[in-house]
């Protein structure tokens, strides 16, 4: 029987699609690819920095899980398997690639669709918001600069909590540490991002004097 993925994207969990795959019905398994193939590339374009390698990642993301999924803990969540798989290759891409050539930052950096702003809060006011980012073209290719300049670890938390604004305990489960080292490296990152992104419109705004 093939999915509906309107009532698929709407009301079926993942959890059902999931099941629906693995009893074999691969419209599902299409299904939960159209549910999160804009957050998942989102999150590998502004991680990568590299839109083609964006696009190899998420592939081998969806084809681990495809090929995983009879093994995949019913009990678990998806969405913190999915991101998982993809922070892991992606992870593993970077180090490969660093040991040819670094790839120009081509991703662009897109906007969020039905976020809850858990994380504005915590934003100091040098941060763009994502709907500033998302609008300014400028805006987007200095926060890609400043994003590749922070740490693999910050980057990760950052990109995670601020633009795919997913849960400090959904963050812990993809990266595999304490929610407390979520919230300490979020902080680092927030505050390492500011700066440099303080420093670096202060020099862009000298420049244009």
């Amino acid at each position: 029987m093939a999915v509906n993925t309107t009532i698929e994207e709407t009301q079926i969990s993942d959890a059902q699609l999931l099941q629906r795959f693995l009893d074999g019905d691969s419209e599902a398994f299409s299904a939960l690819v159209k549910r999160y193939q804009q957050n998942l590339y989102a999150f590998l374009s502004r991680f990568l920095g590299d839109a083609a390698l964006a696009e190899d990642v998420f592939q081998e993301t969806f084809l681990q899980v495809y090929q995983s999924a009879p093994m995949f803990d019913m009990t678990r969540t998806f969405r913190p398997w999915l991101f998982t798989v993809a922070a892991n290759k992606a992870r593993d891409a970077l180090r490969s690639r660093k040991r040819r050539s670094a790839a120009p930052l081509d991703a662009v950096i897109g906007s969020m669709q039905d976020a809850k702003n858990t994380y504005a809060s915590l934003i100091p006011s040098e941060i763009p918001s994502p709907d500033e980012i998302s609008m300014n073209l400028e805006t987007q290719q200095n926060v890609k600069i400043i994003i590749e300049q922070l740490p693999e670890n910050y980057r990760l938390v950052l990109i995670l909590s601020y633009f795919q604004e997913i849960p400090h305990k959904e963050i812990a489960e993809i990266l595999d540490i304490p929610v407390g080292t979520v919230k300490s490296r979020l902080h680092g990152a927030v505050g390492l991002f500011a700066e440099k992104w303080k420093a670096f419109t202060a020099e862009d705004t000298g420049h244009r004097k």
